[in-house]
């Protein structure tokens, strides 16, 4: 039981603060991102001020799931994504703190606990490989680049030794650019007019 506790305290420790303070385990955040519906929710309501009628959040939710807009989608693609919401994922993301629902006004709010969703996110869109395995990939290049170097291979072994340094150095940085430029135009979550993992 104290080891269960302790580890909790630490997930709990761990997670980035809000600007009040409130702060969201690791654990709460993958659980409210692995769900699509969830994170188009988070999506519209950071893009659209924090705050949406509920009837408003499960037109564009069902337009963004069904790949078409607002005024195209069906009544009953309408009221799925209504009664998924209403009666499962919001009150599931209430019970986290990353916003408020009133279900009786049927107005949802987002909590400062909701702006610390973007330290976890990663979307990946269909081929696309994730961050943590390009530069898991990159640096076993460049590692094997780097033996194949020193083994006397030819033709790297042409390259001096300040050649590679500079190598290895400079697809990192171009790397980390890409990276941060990714990261703050396309991973963010209401960044944009559709959520990033929704193709334009």
């Amino acid at each position: 039981m104290g080891t269960d506790d302790g580890a909790e305290g630490k997930d709990e420790r761990d997670a980035p603060a809000g600007p009040d303070g409130a702060t969201l385990s690791r654990d709460d955040a993958f659980e409210i991102l692995s769900n699509r519906r969830r994170r188009f929710a988070l999506h519209h309501l950071q893009h659209n001020g924090e705050r949406a009628e509920l009837g408003e959040l499960s037109e564009h939710v069902a337009a963004w799931e069904n790949d078409s807009n607002v005024q195209e989608i069906s009544a009953s693609e309408r009221k799925r994504v209504y009664t998924s919401l209403q009666q499962f994922h919001l009150p599931k993301m209430d019970d986290k703190g990353v916003i408020e629902f009133d279900d009786r006004e049927g107005v949802v709010e987002l909590t400062p606990a909701a702006e610390q969703m973007d330290v976890y996110l990663e979307v990946v869109e269909g081929n696309d490989v994730p961050w943590s395995q390009y530069y898991l990939g990159l640096s076993a290049v460049n590692i094997g680049l780097l033996v194949a170097a020193m083994a006397g291979t030819y033709p790297l072994r042409l390259v001096p030794d300040g050649g590679w340094g500079l190598f290895v150095a400079t697809t990192f940085f171009v790397s980390a650019l890409v990276h941060t430029y990714y990261s703050r135009t396309e991973m963010r979550l209401g960044d944009s007019e559709s959520p990033p993992e929704v193709e334009d």
